[in-house]
């Protein structure tokens, strides 16, 4: 019986995440996910409390899923910065260029829910991206680079911008062209004292 319960609640958790990145996670209702789960709504409703709780639960079995995929990716990042660059965007590059894709999730669900801070979406998606974010900074720091964490900061702002004007544009050339800013970032960190890196002022 555990069982079948645990094949349920996956199940309404894999048709909501279809959903929520196809229409909307505000947009969807708990209707349309039972429907899509072959289940009823009461039967949803026995496994999460609410749709907000629903939500909690895919985003989280996204991000273990995100993770297994960045530690995949990582371990496909080696040689030199400038090469670990170019692998970085060519994995966003394979990643972007499918006919179902329609951008993070994670940042779609931030934005759908921008104006409430305490929302479980929020906090995955900053979750999320504070996982990749300390991926990239373990990849790097082997290499003699000066600030690394600040460097992959820079590098994070060109991955989001990146991807959000591609989806708007429907363009992967803007990925290429934060590749190039990225080699650039890269290669002023290898030239520049720590010292004389302009550093953003803390607020």
């Amino acid at each position: 019986m555990r069982r079948k319960s645990a094949e349920t609640r996956q199940q309404i958790i894999d048709a909501a995440y279809t959903l929520f990145y196809q229409i909307g996670f505000i947009r969807t209702g708990v209707d349309a996910i039972a429907n899509a789960a072959g289940i009823t709504k009461r039967t949803l409703y026995q496994h999460f409390s609410s749709k907000d709780e629903l939500i909690e639960a895919v985003l989280e079995n996204q991000h273990q899923m995100a993770l297994e995929r960045i530690r995949r990716w990582a371990d496909r990042i080696t040689g030199k910065p400038d090469q670990m660059v170019m692998t970085l965007f060519e994995k966003l590059v394979q990643w972007a260029d499918r006919t179902e894709w329609q951008g993070s999730g994670f940042t779609r669900a931030a934005v759908e829910f921008a104006d409430q801070p305490g929302h479980p979406a929020r906090k995955a998606a900053r979750r999320q991206k504070e996982e990749v974010e300390m991926y990239l900074v373990e990849k790097f720091a082997a290499q003699n680079l000066d600030n690394v964490e600040l460097l992959v900061r820079e590098v994070m702002l060109l991955i989001e911008g990146c991807m959000s004007l591609a989806l708007i544009h429907d363009n992967l050339d803007y990925v290429d062209a934060a590749r190039h800013a990225a080699l650039i970032l890269v290669q002023n960190y290898q030239s520049t004292p720590a010292e004389n890196v302009q550093r953003p002022q803390q607020t």
